[in-house]
């Protein structure tokens, strides 16, 4: 996980804040356990899930 960026403007003149987190989890333990072969070998959904999430905060005017 990244920290937040130093204040930042945007193309609009307002100052803000970004930040920004990964995380990866296993789909199984949270019980979502359907899956479908593919003709080529292999299976349609992997266990493992990133997620990542991307969040900008600014001033309200």
């Amino acid at each position: 996980m990244e920290g937040p960026a130093p204040p930042a403007q945007d193309p609009w003149d307002n100052g803000g804040i970004r930040l920004s987190a990964t995380t990866k989890i296993n789909r199984k333990g949270c019980g979502l356990t359907w899956n479908a072969a593919l003709e080529a070998d292999g299976i349609l959904v992997g266990g493992e899930v990133t997620l990542t999430l991307d969040v900008q905060f600014v001033k309200a005017a």
